[in-house]
């Protein structure tokens, strides 16, 4: 019945053991009802993430409720939640990458022995989801051979198959296009109609107000409130999330013409996971102080161009020249010690050791350096000093420097953690993908000023992103990719959404 309360959380506490002075969901009261999608918006860390994961049985509360059309509720594990209706479609991705798409979703339907389900019924009821909804995906290619994107539609598909009358969705849109959001909230809107209730965890308020009937709004574990998408505003959901802030704004600053190349790729061609040119043929210079934007939909070997220059990847044939040293098949140390960071496009599985704690990780760069390290033995006072410097300055929610696995931040917080690690020397070369995924306004808003005081210093920045606002706010240059190919390459001033989006769409564009 519409309009019926599916889940409840009444006064729902969070603290993770020993740090119960900092309370990461403060008495929460929150609801999801029948026919409607119900947005959980927030900064990162304000507890939106921990608050869903507590509804679908990843996290155990610390006291309070949860009632399941009333009926007051434990769950034992996740399994358990979606057995009581509620799945949900994690930000970071749990899938198995050595695995199919189909041996995936088949992955949790038998407790014993997964793959003995029979797979062929999987395999219709998901092709048949998956046209319903337009997930277009190949059930048989392995989760390893697919793009950031296309892994999103596999979580989507996996946690659709079961049928759940509540669906929790964290950050979804982070890594899909423009026109793959517009259908996720087609999909959004068409199980509301059928009387479901779907949680809607996003820092975006522009899609809070085109997709949403109601928004509850958490700042730092605890609820500023509930109100009617309708009944409220842009401003007021911005004022409630983050409090009183000036203005942003994005001037950029001009610099001096820079003759000094940075970076040189020359007829470049990269092999996939799966034995196919990802990269065919690119050709590209990025010189000092510019931001070289390349633009395109997920897949279309944008991973395997940043990996090649990183060093996370062997390339079949061409060149890469940092500072005019050939670096092609150099390992990732040697690349790094030219002066070149990387922000990687999968945070948790290349961007941090999840089991290591926050200090750890910011000084990962740098441990074999003085003042860090002498004679192989590590400074802590050093690394300290270092890491609170920058938990500071880049706003990192963390409970302990040295105690705290980085396992347990939020993915936001992360983000944060990579970004202070990768910029706080000033690289000459950044190789940044995504580098916003995942952050809050306030975080975003930061991360490009820094590329800016980057930029300005002489820096050189390799900005890969799927966020057209991104790349054209940043950028001096746009190069879009399409099938392994830079398609063509634009002055900013030059570059509309028009253009840009037909190159991506494979197109040619009228002079």
């Amino acid at each position: 019945m519409v309009g019926e309360v599916l889940v409840e959380a009444r006064n729902v506490v969070k603290a993770f053991p020993g740090v119960w002075e900092h309370l990461i969901l403060d008495h929460i009261n929150f609801d999801v009802r029948a026919g409607e999608v119900h947005a959980l918006l927030g900064e990162n860390g304000a507890g939106k993430t921990v608050l869903a994961n507590i509804l679908s049985g990843f996290y155990t509360l610390s006291s309070g409720q949860i009632l399941v059309r009333g009926k007051n509720v434990r769950f034992k594990s996740p399994l358990d939640a979606i057995r009581h209706g509620i799945g949900m479609v994690h930000q970071e991705f749990t899938l198995a990458p050595p695995l199919t798409v189909l041996e995936n979703i088949t992955l949790t339907l038998r407790k014993n022995n997964p793959l003995s389900y029979p797979v062929k019924n999987v395999a219709q009821k998901a092709q048949t989801l998956s046209e319903r909804y337009g997930l277009k995906i190949d059930l048989d290619r392995t989760v390893e051979q697919l793009s950031l994107g296309e892994r999103q539609r596999v979580e989507i598909l996996k946690v659709l198959y079961w049928e759940p009358s509540i669906l929790i969705l964290d950050e979804p849109t982070s890594v899909l296009t423009h026109e793959e959001i517009g259908e996720l909230f087609k999909i959004l809107r068409r199980m509301a109609d059928d009387g479901k209730g779907v949680v809607f965890i996003t820092h975006r308020i522009e899609e809070i107000m085109a997709v949403a009937d109601r928004v509850t709004v958490l700042r730092l574990g605890k609820k500023m409130g509930t109100l009617k998408v309708a009944e409220t505003s842009k401003a007021e959901l911005l004022r409630l999330m983050i409090g009183e802030m000036e203005p942003l704004s994005y001037e950029r600053k001009p610099t001096p013409a820079a003759t000094k190349t940075v970076l040189e790729v020359e007829n470049l061609y990269v092999m996939a996971d799966d034995g196919k040119e990802a990269v065919k043929g690119v050709s590209f210079t990025l010189r000092a102080g510019e931001i070289l934007g390349i633009a395109g939909v997920s897949g279309n070997g944008q991973r395997e161009l940043v990996e090649s220059i990183v060093g996370l990847r062997k390339i079949a044939r061409g060149n890469i020249r940092v500072m005019g040293e050939e670096v092609a098949n150099q390992s990732a140390r040697r690349i790094a010690e030219l002066g070149v960071r990387h922000i990687p496009e999968e945070r948790r599985k290349t961007g941090v050791v999840e089991q290591m704690n926050t200090a750890e990780n910011i000084i990962m760069r740098e441990y074999r350096e003085h003042p860090f390290s002498r004679y192989t033995i590590l400074n802590h006072k050093a690394i300290t000093e270092l890491s609170k410097n920058l938990v500071q300055r880049f706003g990192i929610l963390t409970p302990d420097l040295w105690d705290t696995e980085v396992r347990i931040l939020s993915g936001g917080n992360i983000q944060r953690l990579i970004l202070a690690r990768e910029l706080w020397r000033e690289p000459k070369l950044l190789v940044a993908f995504h580098p916003t995924y995942g952050l809050d306004l306030k975080a975003l808003s930061q991360t490009h000023r820094l590329f800016m005081e980057l930029r300005e210093k002489g820096g050189a920045i390799l900005l890969v992103s799927e966020d057209l606002e991104e790349i054209f706010l940043l950028s001096d240059r746009i190069a879009v990719m399409f099938d392994g190919q830079i398609v063509g390459t634009l002055a900013a001033r030059e570059a509309t959404a028009e253009k840009v989006g037909r190159m991506m769409a494979g197109l040619k564009i009228s002079s």
